[in-house]
C-alpha cells in the first residue's frame, strides 16, 4: 500500500489531498507518480475511473513548485490536451483541488462558449492550461496564446481524441511546443494510432499499464436484456420503478434518441436530464450539475458522457442502444462501479443489434449474462421474432446463469 506522503510531495499538496479525504494511491498513480517526478516521458494505458488525473496533475503542480513563477504576464508551462469541455471543465476542477493552496495559477479553454473570459484569463497567466484543440489552435493563429515555454504536455484521453478526427491538430499543436519538453500520453485502449503517436512525441517514454485494454472491471455486474426496439421504452420504466438506482446513465446511440427517451420519461413524471453534443455548453453543464447534485438522479446521455466525466456514486448504467464501436461499450459502463464501489450495467439488444453484440463480446472475451425481461416486466409478451437465439462468444464457455434453450424465447 502506498500512500500520498511516500511521494515526497510539497507539504502544500500534501495538505490539499489531506482535505479531500485521499490516503492511498491508486496503482496508475503509484506507478505513474514516480516516474513522471523523475522526468520520464510516460504512456498510461488505464481505464478511466483508475485516478489518471491525479496520476499526472499531482506531479505536474509538484514539478512547477520547484521553479520561480512570475507575479504576471506568466505564459503556460504545462498543457494538457483532452477531447471534451466536460473532461476539460472536470480536470480543472481537480487542479483546484490540489493546487488550492500552491500560487500557481490554472485554466480551461474549449469551444462553444464565450472565448473573452477565457482570452481575459491567459493575459492575466496561467501555468498550467487545459484546452480542446480547436479552441488551443484558434486562439494560437491569433497570437492570443504563447505556446513557448511549455515544458510538460499531457494527452488525456488519447484513443478518444483519435477516434474523434484530432489527430491534424494534435500534430499542429505538438509541432508547436519545445523540443525539449516532457511528454504524457494517456489512453484507456491502444489501437495503431496511439501506437503512432507513442513513436512521434514521446522520447524512450516508460510504459505503465494497470488494466488489459477494453476489459470489464469486476466491479461491474453486466446483463444483457433482448428486447424488441419498441418496447424498450417501456422496459426502461420498469426499471428505473423497480431497481434501486442511486444514480443511473442511460446511453442512447443518437442525439435525437436521447432527447426523445428524455421526454417520454418525463411524459411519465419521470425526472431527468439529457446530455449530447447539440446542447448549448450552459445546458451541458447544468444538466451535469444537476446529476451530480443529485437534484435528477437519471442522466439520459450519448457518447459525449461516456468517456472521461468523472461522477461518483453511478450506481446503474443502461444501454439502451448497444454502441457501434465495442469499445465505447467498456467506456459506457465504465461509468459504474468506480472507485472500488459495485454498479450494474443492463444492456437492451434488438434483433437488428446482434451483430454489435458479437462485436462486443469478441472484444472484451466475455459472453454477457441474459436475464429476461420478465424480471421487471411480469406481464411482458415478447413480439415474434424469427432471428436465432443470441449465441455465446465462446461456444464452451459456462455461462454465469445456467438456462435451458429450449425453454426461452429468443426475445425474453
Amino acid at each position: 500500500m502506498t500512500l500520498f506522503s511516500d511521494f515526497h510531495l510539497d507539504p502544500l499538496l500534501l495538505q490539499a489531498i489531506d482535505e479531500a479525504h485521499y490516503t492511498q494511491a491508486t496503482q496508475i498513480q503509484d506507478q505513474a507518480i514516480p516516474l513522471i517526478l523523475q522526468g520520464h516521458d510516460l504512456l498510461g494505458i488505464a481505464q478511466t475511473g483508475t485516478g489518471k488525473t491525479a496520476a499526472f496533475s499531482l506531479p505536474i503542480l509538484q514539478n512547477l513548485l520547484t521553479k520561480p513563477l512570475a507575479q504576471s504576464g506568466r505564459s503556460p508551462k504545462a498543457l494538457i490536451l483532452v477531447p471534451t469541455r466536460e473532461l476539460a471543465l472536470q480536470i480543472a476542477e481537480h487542479l483546484k483541488r490540489y493546487g488550492r493552496h500552491t500560487p500557481l495559477r490554472w485554466g480551461a479553454i474549449f469551444g462553444g462558449v464565450n472565448e473573452n473570459p477565457q482570452i481575459r484569463a491567459i493575459k492575466k497567466g496561467i501555468d498550467i492550461l487545459v484546452a480542446t484543440p480547436g479552441r488551443l489552435m484558434d486562439l494560437h493563429k491569433r497570437s492570443l496564446l504563447p505556446l513557448n515555454n511549455v515544458s510538460c504536455c499531457v494527452l488525456d484521453e488519447a484513443d478518444r481524441m483519435l477516434d474523434m478526427g484530432f489527430l491534424p491538430a494534435i500534430k499542429s499543436i505538438m509541432g508547436l511546443l519545445p523540443t525539449q519538453r516532457q511528454t504524457l500520453l494517456f489512453s484507456a485502449t491502444f489501437p495503431k494510432g496511439i501506437e503512432h503517436l507513442v513513436q512521434s512525441f514521446l522520447k524512450q517514454p516508460k510504459r505503465v499499464e494497470v488494466a488489459p485494454p477494453a476489459t470489464v472491471t469486476s466491479t461491474i455486474d453486466s446483463f444483457l436484456i433482448f428486447m424488441p426496439k419498441a418496447q424498450k421504452q417501456e422496459l426502461l420504466q420498469h426499471i428505473i420503478e423497480q431497481e434501486n438506482c442511486e444514480r443511473l446513465i442511460v446511453f442512447s446511440k443518437t442525439k435525437y434518441g436521447a432527447d426523445r427517451i428524455g421526454r417520454r420519461l418525463r411524459q411519465a413524471n419521470i425526472v431527468n436530464c439529457v446530455l449530447h453534443g447539440d446542447k448549448s455548453q450552459r445546458e451541458r453543464q447544468r444538466a451535469l450539475k444537476e446529476f451530480q447534485q443529485g437534484t435528477s438522479r437519471i442522466l439520459i446521455a450519448t457518447d459525449v458522457a461516456s468517456r472521461g466525466i468523472d461522477i461518483s456514486n453511478v450506481s446503474h448504467v443502461i444501454n439502451f442502444d448497444l454502441p457501434n464501436e465495442p469499445e465505447s461499450y467498456v467506456h459506457r459502463i465504465g461509468r459504474t462501479g468506480r472507485a472500488g464501489k459495485c454498479g450494474i450495467a443492463y444492456s437492451f439488444c434488438d434483433a437488428e443489434e446482434k451483430p454489435l453484440l458479437r462485436a462486443i463480446e469478441k472484444k472484451i472475451q466475455q459472453t454477457l449474462p441474459i436475464v429476461s425481461a420478465k424480471r421487471f416486466w411480469n406481464d411482458f409478451v415478447p413480439m415474434e421474432q424469427p432471428q436465432a437465439p443470441h449465441k455465446p462468444f465462446h461456444r464452451h464457455n459456462k455461462h454465469p446463469f445456467k438456462r435451458k434453450p429450449a425453454k426461452r424465447s429468443p426475445m425474453a
